[in-house]
């Protein structure tokens, strides 16, 4: 059975280091609740399951590992919001 999942916006912040990569450090979701992001495992240019591509962060929050989107072409960010992950 695969887990449906939806698109959501959500506030990011973050640190932007001296070469100008960004680093999410916190994540707001929609309800206002927020998620310290643990680690950062990885950073590619993906496609979204859930529609949409950008840079993906592989992210550790809560020790469970899931993917935050820097959607391209813009300055929002989304996650791929499942059952679970909050």
């Amino acid at each position: 059975m695969e887990i449906q999942r939806r698109k959501v916006y959500v506030s990011v912040n973050l640190d932007v280091d001296p070469e100008g990569n960004l680093l999410p450090r916190l994540i707001r979701w929609e309800d206002g609740q927020s998620f310290e992001v643990d680690r950062l495992r990885r950073k590619c240019r993906a496609a979204a399951k859930v529609g949409g591509f950008g840079i993906r962060y592989t992210v550790v929050i809560g020790g469970k590992e899931t993917f935050l989107f820097h959607e391209s072409g813009s300055d929002k960010w989304f996650v791929e919001a499942k059952g679970g992950w909050r």
